[in-house]
Formats: C-alpha cells, sequence, structure tokens
C-alpha cells in the first residue's frame, strides 16, 4: 500500500498526538524516526517507513529524531514523573523548600517547574507543601503529647509561622483538632425531601455539611465522624427555618441559597468547588472542562475525586458535572438523585 494511503500516514500528516505510542516513522533523506506528532517539517511521503517500535526503527538503521525523542517516554509522561519526583522532595524535606531550592533539585528552571507542576496538579508547589505539610500536624497532633512538639514535627520553622495559617489549614485551633474539636459546637437537623433524608448541620462559620440518604441515622452518623469531639446540638427553632431553606433547595435546587457556607478542604478542592459554583442552574459542564477552568487540564481524575469529596449537597452543586460523552456518572449521594436534581432544574428553567 502507498505510504500516502495509509491510515498512519494521516495521522502523521495531522500530527495527531493520540497516535504516539501506536507508531513511529522514518524519513530515508534525514535517517532519523521520529513520533507521529513530531513537529518536524512534513516529509515527502516516498521517503516514509512505518515502524511498530523504537527497537524495529533503530534495527533498520535510524536514529530518535532529537526534536521529538521518540526514544525517550512521552513528553506528558515525563513531566507527570518530573512532578512525582518535586512531590517526594517536598515531602522528604524538613521544611517547606522553596520554589527556586526545588526547581535546582528538579535540574529546571523555577517558571518552568511552577508552570509545569500546576498544570499536572491544579496546584502550585507551595500550596502542595502547605497540604502536606497540614496533613502531617494532622496525623503528629493525633501521636504527640504536645501541640508544640507536633507543630515542629509536621514542618514548621516556628509556632508563629503555624498560627498564622490555623484556622485555614485545620478549621479550628490546633488543641481544638487534637482533641477531636472539644467546644466546637454544631447545630444539625435532619428533614425529609422528596428525595430522601436530608441532614443539615451549620458551625459558627456557617453550614458545614448538607448531607442526603435514605436513613436519617446512617446521616447523623456520618456527622459524629467528622466531628468526634464536638458539640452536637439538636437544632433550635431559628435553625429550623435554614433548614428549611436547604429542604427548599433539594426541592427546586435552581433557586439558590442564601446562606453562609463553612467549606473546609484542600486547596485543590476547595478551588474545584468554586468553580462548580460558577455552572449556573440548568447546565452541566464536564470534569475536563472544570479542570481546564481551573487550570489543570490533566487533573480530570483529580476533579472527580474533590465532587465524591464534597460535603454540602446542592449547595456546591457537583450534581452539575456530567461525562464528556454528558452521560450521569457516579455520584455521593447516589446517581438517581443526581438525575432527580438535573431533571428539576431543567423544568425550572
Amino acid at each position: 500500500m502507498p505510504v500516502d494511503q495509509d491510515t498512519r500516514w494521516a495521522a502523521l500528516n495531522a500530527r495527531d498526538p493520540a497516535a504516539d505510542g501506536t507508531f513511529l516513522y522514518s524519513v530515508a533523506t534525514t535517517g532519523v524516526y521520529c513520533r507521529p506528532s513530531c513537529a518536524a517539517r512534513r516529509p515527502n511521503p516516498r521517503n516514509v517507513a512505518f515502524h511498530a517500535h523504537r527497537a524495529a526503527a533503530e534495527a533498520a538503521g535510524f536514529r530518535p529524531c532529537l526534536r521529538c525523542r521518540p526514544d525517550l517516554p512521552p513528553f506528558a509522561e515525563r513531566q507527570a514523573a518530573r512532578v512525582a519526583a518535586a512531590c517526594r522532595f517536598i515531602e522528604t524535606s524538613d521544611t517547606a523548600p522553596t520554589l527556586g531550592a526545588l526547581a535546582e533539585a528538579m535540574g529546571v528552571s523555577p517558571h518552568h517547574l511552577q508552570r509545569t507542576f500546576k498544570g499536572v496538579t491544579g496546584i502550585s508547589p507551595r500550596d502542595y507543601a502547605a497540604a502536606h505539610r497540614a496533613g502531617r500536624l494532622r496525623q503528629a497532633l493525633g501521636e504527640s503529647g504536645a501541640v508544640t512538639e507536633a507543630i515542629f514535627a509536621a514542618g514548621y520553622g516556628s509556632t508563629s509561622r503555624f498560627y498564622e495559617r490555623s484556622a485555614v489549614e485545620l478549621g479550628m485551633t490546633a488543641s481544638a483538632f487534637r482533641a477531636g474539636a472539644p467546644g466546637c459546637t454544631i447545630r444539625f437537623a435532619v428533614g425529609q425531601s422528596t428525595l430522601g433524608a436530608v441532614l443539615v448541620a451549620r458551625s459558627a462559620r456557617g453550614l458545614c455539611a448538607i448531607l442526603m440518604d435514605d436513613d436519617p441515622e446512617v446521616l447523623v452518623r456520618d456527622l459524629q465522624d467528622r466531628f468526634p469531639r464536638a458539640e452536637l446540638i439538636g437544632a433550635d427553632a431559628a435553625f429550623e427555618a435554614e433548614v428549611a431553606q436547604v429542604i427548599g433547595l433539594v426541592e427546586a435546587p435552581g433557586l439558590g441559597l442564601g446562606l453562609p457556607l463553612d467549606i473546609r478542604g484542600t486547596a485543590f478542592q476547595q478551588r474545584v468547588w468554586r468553580a462548580l459554583q460558577d455552572i449556573p442552574p440548568g447546565r452541566t459542564a464536564s470534569y475536563a472542562r472544570i479542570a481546564t477552568s481551573i487550570g489543570a487540564p490533566r487533573s480530570v481524575r483529580a476533579v472527580a475525586g474533590a465532587c465524591a469529596a464534597n460535603p454540602l449537597a446542592v449547595a456546591v452543586p457537583c450534581h452539575r458535572v456530567v461525562r464528556t460523552d454528558g452521560g450521569l456518572s457516579g455520584y455521593r449521594w447516589g446517581v438517581e438523585r443526581k438525575r432527580a436534581l438535573l431533571h428539576r432544574e431543567a423544568a425550572e428553567g
């Protein structure tokens, strides 16, 4: 078959990155072999031969192109490996490394590392270091006998540096977190909607949980697991009015909710949740689109994970996120509830 009639020629001609890894091509006049996506000048098809893999191309006497480097793993894979190495460096450092120190360790410029790291993970190296340090602190607070000892064990250079960020990173003081949030008062109530039981909980900062299930007891246990030592108080008359607003939101999700939210999560989760709140009622967005909107187009699976971790049903509308083909994927509170919420919003529109 003539080369220009081969389906692989069409991929080569289009420089299709999706074809990378399926074949290689060589050019007789240059003596090199390339990936289909190579940005080099398009060769004359009469000089082109196709090869199944690198060994076949080199056995035929061709050398790897210095532009597309077909002898190395794909570019995206190399980027991911470099970012993974940077994550390990951060995790094993006694204190959070500066961007310059991290870039030097990775053998790249700070600008390149910042751009690559954020493109792969969706957050900056600094935010990753802060999230990892907060995770180490949570673990240390559970193991250490003293808060100060735990703070230094987690990698904070000083107690003052920690206390500047404690409310953001833990949602409360270190002492309160270590003790399971004693003294933290959370009011809650369980109401009934046409989609089943709905638990609504409020801290001093705002609504901290909107959970749905068929069994009210499951919802209460979930709340207790989240705040094991907090003072959980059944709702009073004033709180019942807020619960009624949330139930109204479940019944008519396009109306919106004018109540403050206490949203706690990692830096990446909060970016995803903010993006979800920007999706208009009656509209949907794919996981890939959300990933792109927050500047992390390759973090689709991480976006799906953030949606699954959302503790504020409907108020943070993860039900508006669908697969690229428009199909409904998993939903923390059940796909049928997701379908019902979308149907209600479409009817309201």
